[in-house]
């Protein structure tokens, strides 16, 4: 399951959909929008993805299962206006061990946001704006 939606995300769903009989261990990360960053309190935030966005994580997904012993992976990414507090992405890996899955489920999460074009504009209490992870 990989996904990019403007709807609310399940953390259910997303453990559900790497549920295996064969898996020893699964993990879930799920990022939370939080009414900080770096300091300054955050009002408001919007995702946009750019349409090679579900590619990007496909192709990322695709190298996490090749180099780790995953059963099966999930990664679902909210775009759209968000408010504090809402889920902004939930991935959720099967291995046959629980260090394998905390592992594959890190290198997931992380690949995610360091190469999928998915940008978030932050709107600050004092009126300012800032764009996060635009090339």
């Amino acid at each position: 399951m990989l996904e990019i939606r403007d709807t609310p995300l399940s953390p259910q769903e997303i453990l559900a959909a790497v549920d295996d009989p064969t898996s020893g261990g699964s993990t879930l990360f799920v990022g939370t929008v939080r009414d900080n960053d770096g300091g300054r309190d955050v009002n408001a935030l919007r995702y946009t993805a750019h349409p090679s966005a579900l590619d990007a994580m496909r192709t990322v997904a695709e190298g996490v299962i090749a180099e780790f012993d995953v059963i099966r992976l999930a990664a679902v990414h909210r775009v759209g206006d968000l408010e504090i507090g809402d889920l902004a992405v939930v991935v959720a890996v099967s291995c046959g061990h629980r260090g394998e899955a905390f592992t594959a489920c890190r290198a997931l999460i992380d690949r995610i946001k360091a190469t999928v074009p998915i940008w978030k504009h932050q709107e600050f209490g004092d009126g300012t704006t800032e764009w996060v992870g635009t090339p």
